[in-house]
C-alpha cells in the first residue's frame, strides 16, 4: 500500500514538471527553427496531451 501511494505521489509531481519542461523545450526549438517547425509542433502537442492547459 505504501509503495502504491509513493508511486502516485511521484507521478503527481513528475508529469506536470515533464509537461512544463517539454513546453519550454518547444519554445526554444521554435525560436531557433521558426514557428512552423514540425519538431516544435510535435513536442508541444505531446506536452498538451500529457498536461492540457485550461482555456
Amino acid at each position: 500500500m505504501r509503495a502504491r501511494l509513493l508511486r502516485w505521489a511521484v507521478l503527481a509531481v513528475a508529469v506536470p514538471v515533464a509537461a512544463a519542461g517539454a513546453k519550454k523545450l518547444a519554445d526554444v526549438v521554435e525560436e531557433r527553427r521558426g514557428p512552423s517547425s514540425r519538431i516544435a509542433r510535435g513536442i508541444r502537442k505531446a506536452a498538451e496531451t500529457v498536461r492540457p492547459t485550461r482555456r
